[in-house]
């Protein structure tokens, strides 16, 4: 366990503008900030943070919270390995006291490959400063390469010395567990006559450490610096998936571009390690690579975190661009704008920065010709295609199709009209010729999409179709609505509860204990509210002011979420609250009038709710008195709802 005090600290000294703006790219809006969902693609948006509560909120996924349950949800971690992060990060020390050898045993396996990994790191670090081996080989390959040690150190760049398990006698040395180290793919076991055979994965090489956004190591590339005639080993080594590391999610170089995307509006996407490194140290530090993998939409999507615009570098190798068209439609299709740059012939990022004047001349020229040479991707891929077609009109024809599908992929219907108009010009075709064949494509997609729903649908079968029981009132639709409409009052009244509750009116006397006169007994029907107030009640007396932070931090989980959902809410109502008749109180209103309104437009649902059931029953009643009887309780709510209708001026339909 983590001691009360240090968790109080942890939280006294958070920011949550600092936290999720590692992930997010957060523009201000009045006294909050918004952007783009870090759980979710979206084309508006849709997620906030309210600085003056330390929550966020996100429209798109309906996640919500404070820092400490954002590290969570955006890095996959418990609890305890957010506190650690974040005390990491604010140089709080956090350390689990009194741990037995079964709490420790308990330990989720995440948290040891963590440390296992972070254990890795160091060891290789450490070879390659102070070993002789690592300093004759692995040291002299990175300054060759033209690296400072400051850029070596910046990405926490290692050696693995060339013995059969010399990372291994050291870790199981020092208490790390040979179970674990296999799990993380530090090491490898084989079958022999003469029992299970474990050594280190990467031996002899130079290493590149794999940071998450957070910068915690999760896997290694390595690359062979010597060739060994006898033993076939492949020239670059990368680390298996594991429970931490999934490659298809990660981007070599976000942890230390991340800041500089974010304050640049783009980032520039290139294929290697060295690539990355040797850019960043010419000062152009907003860069990431895909490491050798086809592009994915999860790390589209981590890219979109930080910016809208992205730059891809390619070299000067014809069968390399067309082959990675297909990752830049996927960009486009994230919503991403795309332009690409084609270095010079046999060049590379890195050769071609150091071929430009290295470290410092290098980094302005290279600059200066990204800025000259980068076009939009649309452009790019028609020029790149042009040459090959003039003279074959069967491939131009495939061509205009490769093309016209990359603008498919663009979801703004603006950007679209342009690009099918620059794309004529360029091609010499009629812009309509293009649109009917952009259409012919969506159309394709939609009739695709229908079969597939419908084959979906078939495959679920009979056992899947939802029954209507004869008791539900099938010619009543209208009583779904109304019931809706009740749980929108009944969230709204919650959130008053829980901001407002400990508010006095009078002497003794405050806004908890008005609520609870004036709803008399009507229990919420949404369980959730109805706990809500249930725990605010049990804890009416004792919480007294702090009750809004003790809701969020001392109950259920899931009471908290919700507790956190109602409050970050009203600083941020959807515009569609209104037209759903939900009453969004101002900061300007009295107290009382707020909750006086809301009380009262429950209560109103609530009777039209009732005497839609009641009509109900009148319609199906056959036994003379028992009509006689509903026809009176139906007098009697009519009365009490023309009465709260009148009140507010709203027409009682008859």
């Amino acid at each position: 366990m983590i001691r009360k005090e240090i968790i109080d600290e942890i939280k006294a000294r958070i920011d949550i503008l600092d936290v999720v703006g590692d992930y997010v790219n957060l523009k201000k809006q009045g006294s909050n900030y918004r952007g783009f969902s870090p759980f979710n693609q979206e084309k508006t948006p849709s997620f906030y943070v309210v600085p003056s509560k330390g929550f966020y909120k996100d429209f798109s996924s309906g996640k919500a919270g404070d820092a400490i349950s954002f590290m969570m949800e955006s890095e996959g971690m418990s609890y305890i390995e957010a506190l650690k992060q974040l005390g990491k990060r604010y140089g709080i020390e956090v350390e689990e006291e009194n741990l037995t050898d079964e709490e420790m045993e308990a330990q989720s396996e995440k948290d040891s490959l963590y440390i296992v990994m972070k254990y890795a790191s160091d060891y290789f670090q450490e070879q390659l400063w102070k070993s002789e081996e690592g300093k004759a080989i692995g040291l002299t390959y990175f300054k060759e390469r033209g690296f400072s040690e400051e850029t070596i150190k910046a990405f926490d760049l290692g050696y693995s010395l060339d013995e059969w398990d010399g990372m291994l006698k050291m870790a199981i040395k020092v208490g790390h567990k040979q179970e674990m180290l296999e799990k993380a793919g530090l090491i490898i076991s084989r079958e022999r006559k003469e029992g299970t055979r474990h050594y280190d994965r990467f031996r002899g090489r130079v290493m590149f450490p794999i940071h998450n956004i957070s910068g915690r190591v999760i896997a290694f590339g390595a690359r062979l610096l010597k060739n060994n005639p006898e033993v076939e080993q492949p020239k670059y080594l990368n680390s298996p998936e594991t429970p931490i590391y999934h490659k298809s999610d990660v981007l070599y170089g976000i942890y230390q571009a991340k800041q500089q995307i974010r304050q640049e509006d783009t980032c520039y996407l290139v294929e290697g390690y060295t690539d990355v490194i040797s850019l960043y140290q010419a000062g152009i530090q907003n860069v990431v690579a895909s490491s050798g993998t086809s592009l994915t939409q999860e790390q589209i999507r981590l890219i979109a975190r930080y910016t809208k615009n992205v730059t891809v570098l390619f070299d000067g190798d014809p069968a390399g661009l067309k082959a990675s068209f297909r990752g830049i439609d996927m960009i486009l299709e994230g919503g991403l704008n795309v332009k690409a740059v084609v270095l010079p012939e046999g060049e590379d990022p890195d050769s071609y920065v150091r071929k430009l004047g290295g470290r410092h001349s290098g980094g302005s020229q290279f600059r200066e010709f990204l800025q000259e040479k980068q076009q939009d991707f649309i452009s790019f891929k028609t020029a790149v295609y042009q040459e090959e077609t003039e003279r074959d009109p069967i491939r131009r024809a495939e061509v205009i199709r490769e093309i016209v599908q990359s603008i498919s992929k663009i979801p703004d219907p603006i950007q679209r009209q342009v690009y099918i108009k620059e794309t004529s010009v360029k091609l010499g075709m009629d812009e309509s010729t293009l649109f009917a064949e952009l259409n012919k494509i969506y159309l394709k997609q939609q009739r695709s999409s229908s079969r597939q729903q419908t084959y979906e649908e078939q495959e679920k079968g009979v056992a899947d179709i939802d029954f209507v029981h004869p008791e539900e009132p099938l010619d009543e639709p209208a009583s779904v609505g109304i019931e809706e409409a009740i749980l929108s009052k009944e969230k709204e009244l919650t959130r008053v509860l829980v901001m407002y509750g400990h508010h006095p009116v009078k002497e003794d006397y405050m806004v908890c204990h008005y609520i609870k006169d004036e709803l008399d007994d009507i229990s919420l029907k949404h369980d959730i509210y109805q706990r809500i107030f249930s725990t605010y009640y049990q804890h009416v007396d004792t919480q007294k002011s702090l009750m809004e932070k003790f809701m969020i931090e001392q109950t259920e989980a899931e009471v908290s979420r919700q507790v956190i959902n109602l409050i970050v809410d009203h600083y941020m109502p959807s515009p569609n609250w209104e037209q759903r008749e939900v009453y969004v109180p101002k900061k300007d209103e009295k107290i009382l009038d707020v909750i006086t309104r809301s009380i009262d437009q429950l209560k109103f649902d609530v009777l039209k709710f009732m005497l839609a059931q009641k009509t109900l029953e009148l319609k199906d009643e056959t036994d003379i008195n028992n009509v006689i009887l509903i026809q009176k309780e139906l007098i009697e709510l009519q009365k009490i709802y023309n009465k709260i209708a009148n009140k507010y001026g709203t027409v009682v339909p008859r």
